[in-house]
């Protein structure tokens, strides 16, 4: 038997979220600033209305601060903290922050954790994943040229990141590199944890993008002759393939309901406009272009919904979901575009003014087809493993 329905608890952390959003987050869109950011005051006093909540962090465990929801809740969450560009960081689950505290629970020191996690899941410091580069292609992370090499006590890091998001302002980084250059292809790379304050780290622009750029900007840097401490590698050497892959699975989970939470909005809004809006003698939403919009929208988001729940409940039955983790980034990056696109069509020119926020929207659609991995090679992940089972 499948059975659909939520627990009462869950139930109940849905409702106090939505409600939370509707009195404080909404409104405190408009005080975001030209950095990207809340006013600081604003951003700690939302994000301790939270906390007293119990809304804090719900991608990580109860004993290092966190919810300790599972998989299956965080999906459920975040699809109502990201109907908001500023949701996830009142709520303590921001990109890349959320990733690197969940690899550095995973795979950190007791030393680390007490240093580098605790602060960044409690949001008194942001930090940043150093993994793209500009020389090779992000699609193919074998090719990376970033190398570490061990010198007596310390690791000396060069090479040249880009599009790392959230750099400007960071405490650290987790930087991935090449330590065992004579290993397979994906054997070669280690993590390690560089903090931005190293002599030899040097933030060299914040890379112009299509759509918001968010507070700490997406940074083009350099790392020369950076040495850190020995300690600072995070997990086993050889190991970055696999830290990185438990890094984005849980992400992309985060990022498809999040997905799902903006085509919500946007859809609502559409809703709420072809009800009001008249067009040669009757409301739009008598037209019935506009009606095969609402239902497609509806069809796409329902079923990019229930796949992201479905690879979620997999990976808290521990199970292989990265078949379905796959098929949820590149059909949920679609249903996001299609489901913006119809809301802006069914607005006219006002759906591309700064009078909704539908035109931000429709620009930061745009980069989901590519960050992450895109969409091609999620194709590709998805057709190789299904053709296998039939060799």
């Amino acid at each position: 038997m499948i059975d659909f329905s939520l627990s009462p608890e869950m139930e109940q952390i849905r409702r106090v979220t939505a409600r939370f959003m509707d009195e404080h987050v909404y409104p405190a869109e408009r005080e975001v600033g030209e950095d990207g950011f809340l006013p600081e005051p604003l951003l700690k006093s939302l994000q301790a209305k939270v906390k007293a909540l119990g809304l804090w962090a719900p991608h990580m465990p109860e004993e290092v601060g966190g919810m300790g929801i599972g998989v299956v809740g965080l999906a459920l969450m975040n699809e109502i903290i990201g109907r908001s560009p500023i949701g996830p960081i009142i709520f303590g689950c921001q990109a890349p922050d959320a990733g690197n505290c969940e690899i550095l629970h995973l795979y950190g020191t007791e030393e680390q954790k007490k240093k580098f996690l605790l602060p960044n899941v409690a949001g008194d410091v942001r930090s940043c994943f150093s993994m793209t580069e500009p020389e090779v292609s992000g699609a193919d992370p074998t090719n990376l040229q970033t190398t570490a090499l061990l010198d007596g006590g310390e690791w000396v890091i060069n090479g040249h990141k880009w599009f790392i998001t959230g750099a400007i302002g960071a405490a650290f980084s987790i930087v991935m590199a090449k330590t065992e250059p004579q290993a397979a292809p994906r054997k070669r790379f280690s993590m390690i944890i560089a903090p931005m304050s190293t002599r030899g780290v040097r933030i060299l622009r914040s890379v112009p993008v299509l759509g918001h750029s968010g507070g700490g900007g997406h940074c083009e840097l350099r790392y020369e002759n950076c040495r850190v401490p020995a300690k600072n590698l995070l997990g086993p050497r050889g190991e970055g393939f696999k830290i990185a892959q438990a890094r984005l699975g849980p992400g992309r989970i985060q990022h498809c309901m999040r997905w799902l939470g903006v085509a919500q909005r946007s859809f609502e809004l559409m809703c709420r406009h072809v009800l009001n809006r008249e067009a040669f003698g009757s409301k739009l939403a008598d037209k019935q272009t506009i009606q095969n919009w609402i239902a497609d929208s509806k069809a796409e988001m329902d079923a990019a919904r229930l796949m992201t729940l479905h690879a979620a409940w997999k990976m808290d039955q521990k199970m292989d979901a990265r078949v379905e983790i796959s098929l949820i980034k590149f059909f949920g990056a679609q249903v996001l575009h299609n489901v913006i696109d119809r809301a802006i069509q069914a607005h006219g020119a006002m759906g591309i003014s700064g009078d909704t926020p539908l035109e931000m929207f429709y620009r930061e659609a745009r980069a989901a087809r590519i960050y992450d991995g895109p969409d091609e090679v999620h194709r590709m992940v998805v057709a190789r493993r299904i053709l296998k089972e039939f060799q």
